[in-house]
């Protein structure tokens, strides 16, 4: 009886878990009739679907099937993009002519990649170049597109593996242009073979000498320059147009959307988006691409990506079998990658990186619509600080920055960004004086003498760096015999010892003339004076700090407003700048005398050294202002309209009014009972020597030595030091 109880309660629990079982199938069912139906009434897949199973022949004039399909995918793809596989179906729809020649121009001209395009896509579209059939105007424009979705191609070896298929489409005169473009971005080393060179050059004794035949071959010559015997200009514009005006609008509007749509998901905020500006952006220039490998992570080949090397050392042990980046871009955010670039010094590299560099530069600066806004301004600061960063690194500037400064220049209104560009400004090599001349000095003229009079302070401050970067790469590179510099470390450039003297002379003087003309429109400017004195705070010191031979005064508009400035910290820099200046002047005539060499320093700058010390020494000391012979007379009869009790005292020590507070102060504390001040007093005996010394110990060590150097006062405050590092350190 158990037994039977037993199998009947076995015989419930199976049908049970049959009848679990079947409610489980049955809902599996329903869900994927769900899924199915929910495909079916999805258009865009159901467009792809349809379009995927397009035969060569169909007819397309009144094809409403046909066309109400493109519709779908079209909308699409203008508005989100399409995702990688639809781009592959597309893409072999529209170069297989299965549809037609026009339809292949219609689908390739709406063809924006949401994200990546598959690099199988692109090869298999070079096979369909190889068959022949395309007509010309879709070839153009299918390697046009491939040209604009370069960087978003996930992998290029196999593209670099049919190298020379591409290559063979380089005899086509329409296709040349584009194929030596795509060309460019591909090559490699062991692409460079002598007979592909010998076909350039007969292609170019045919075309002439065309800028993209030109680009390509110095690529060439650089990584083989034992095959390329042709001579390639040092400093070549870019060779090659930019093609992706047809995909230009489309591919900023749905790479923003997908941008905007990833942030929206990962915050946990709800905010209302702002609406777009009207700027017109390609493919998003001014962001620094990741590092990416140009090869298959798969692949054989035994080379190492920057993207795997974690520390210095491993870039060192693996220094000649690293494999560039996909985007030389991403370089300049990679301290590895700025490490490999100054280690290996490859050309190739550089020539690349100036392309890519000078393309997003041009484009987002000086091809921009008239009357756009950058989109954010906090992107184009992040960009240029991380140029400006890469160029410190390497202590040497792009070609591709230094062209677009200099065309920049001409267009900029002085604002935009100003600080980034005037200090990539301040970065700029040394060049002939007739050309800084023209393409630096004559347009920052204009923009400085219409601005106000901050921006006047940031020119100063540039060109200030500008020299002393000049002066460091003088120091550092020039030749022991002092007659010939090599301008740029990777170049052939040279200039010679007095062509660089001409260069920093000009500046100088430029320099100067914008100081002197500045400080006159406002009325003597603190910190327009302070900028300027801290330029020629490294003027005076040229020949000892950075052994250039050379020696220039500043200006008397310059040097007056300083000496007669009304705070004390501009008159004790004079001071340090006038101490300085003797130095110089005095350790170069002494070399001078004791060698052959000559220094160049002419007896005019003798002469206004000692008209502006006699005028310091008279103004500061011997109280004896704006009197015949002191350097600086002022007409006696237009001293006396003035009416004011004894002139030639009122800008001495005492009665300066950089010091006057410090004689009131020394007068009090000195004579605490008097009800009256007596200035005067000061001058007596042992009062002047205390004035002095207690003046001297409010830390104006420029002026101190100035004093004890010109006068031969001495000091027992200890308050001077006669060290020239001791100036260096206080400053």
């Amino acid at each position: 009886m158990m037994a039977d109880i037993s199998d009947l309660s076995r015989v419930a629990l199976d049908s049970t878990r049959d009848s679990s079982r079947s409610g489980s199938s049955s809902r599996s069912l329903r869900v994927a009739e769900s899924v199915k139906k929910k495909g079916e009434t999805n258009p865009f897949r159901s467009a792809l679907t349809s379009l995927s199973q397009v035969r060569e022949g169909t007819i397309v004039k009144g094809n409403d099937e046909l066309e109400r399909n493109l519709v779908v995918v079209e909308t699409i793809a203008l508005g989100r993009g399409l995702p990688p596989e639809a781009v592959s179906l597309l893409l072999d729809l529209a170069l297989s002519l299965r549809a037609g020649s026009v339809t292949c121009s219609r689908v390739l001209k709406f063809l924006i990649p949401a994200s990546v395009v598959p690099q199988e896509a692109v090869v298999r579209g070079v096979s369909w170049l190889c068959v022949g059939k395309m007509p010309m105007n879709a070839q153009v424009l299918f390697l046009r597109w491939v040209l604009t979705v370069f960087d978003l191609i996930d992998c290029k070896d196999h593209l670099r593996a049919i190298y020379g298929f591409i290559f063979s489409f380089v005899t086509e005169e329409n296709l040349c242009p584009f194929v030596c473009h795509l060309l460019y971005l591909l090559t490699m080393r062991e692409h460079v073979q002598p007979y592909r060179v010998r076909k350039l050059l007969d292609i170019q004794a045919k075309m002439g000498r065309q800028p993209y035949l030109m680009q390509l071959l110095a690529l060439y010559k650089f990584f083989r320059p034992e095959l390329v015997s042709l001579s390639v200009p040092t400093r070549m514009r870019t060779g090659f147009k930019n093609h992706n005006s047809t995909w230009k609008a489309a591919l900023t509007a749905v790479q923003r959307k997908n941008r905007a749509e990833v942030m929206a998901d990962h915050s946990l905020t709800v905010e209302v988006k702002e609406k777009p500006t009207s700027r017109k952006r390609k493919l998003h220039h001014l962001e620094v691409p990741a590092l990416s490998s140009a090869f298959d992570t798969n692949s054989k080949r035994k080379v190492f990506c920057l993207q795997e090397l974690q520390s210095f050392t491993e870039l060192i042990q693996n220094i000649h079998s690293i494999e560039l980046p996909a985007q030389m871009g991403s370089l300049l955010g990679s301290s590895l990658g700025l490490h490999y670039l100054d280690c290996v010094q490859d050309e190739s590299a550089f020539l690349r990186l100036n392309f890519w560099l000078g393309h997003s530069l041009q484009e987002e600066f000086l091809l921009c619509p008239a009357g756009g806004s950058l989109s954010s301004l906090a992107e184009a600061s992040q960009f240029l600080s991380i140029i400006l960063s890469s160029q410190q690194f390497l202590q040497e500037s792009f070609l591709s920055t230094e062209s677009f400064l200099y065309k920049f220049l001409s267009v900029w209104d002085g604002s935009l960004l100003r600080t980034h560009f005037l200090d990539l400004l301040g970065h700029v090599p040394v060049m002939p004086s007739h050309y800084i001349k023209i393409l630096v000095f004559e347009p920052l003229m204009q923009l400085y003498f219409t601005s106000a009079v901050f921006f006047k302070c940031s020119v100063m401050e540039c060109l200030n760096n500008m020299l002393v970067k000049w002066l460091t790469w003088h120091s550092v590179n020039a030749l022991e015999d002092g007659l010939d510099i090599s301008l740029n470390s990777s170049g052939t450039v040279t200039m010679t010892l007095s062509g660089f003297m001409d260069t920093i002379i000009e500046l100088v003087r430029f320099v100067g003339r914008l100081a002197a003309e500045g400080l006159r429109l406002e009325n003597c400017h603190v910190l327009l004076l302070s900028q300027t004195l801290t330029f020629y705070e490294t003027v005076c010191d040229m020949f000892v700090k950075y052994g250039l031979p050379l020696v220039i005064m500043p200006p008397a508009g310059v040097f007056y407003p300083a000496l007669l400035a009304t705070d004390s910290f501009t008159v004790d820099r004079l001071g340090y700048i006038m101490c300085r200046y003797r130095k110089n002047l005095t350790l170069a005539k002494n070399q001078e005398q004791q060698s052959e060499q000559t220094f160049h320093i002419s007896r005019n700058t003798y002469q206004q050294f000692n008209q502006h010390l006699v005028a310091m020494v008279s103004c500061l000391w011997n109280a004896s202002s704006f009197l015949p012979g002191t350097g600086f007379e002022i007409d006696e009869c237009l001293l006396t309209q003035t009416k004011v009790p004894e002139y030639g005292k009122r800008f001495d020590l005492i009665h300066h009014p950089a010091f006057f507070k410090y004689a009131i102060e020394f007068h009090q504390k000195f004579w605490p009972k008097r009800t009256g001040v007596d200035l005067a007093s000061l001058k007596v005996g042992k009062y002047w020597n205390w004035y002095v010394e207690f003046l001297f110990s409010q830390g104006f060590d420029g002026l101190s030595d100035f004093i004890q150097v010109n006068t031969g006062h001495s000091s027992s405050s200890g308050s001077s030091s006669k060290g020239d590092g001791h100036h260096v350190n206080q400053r």
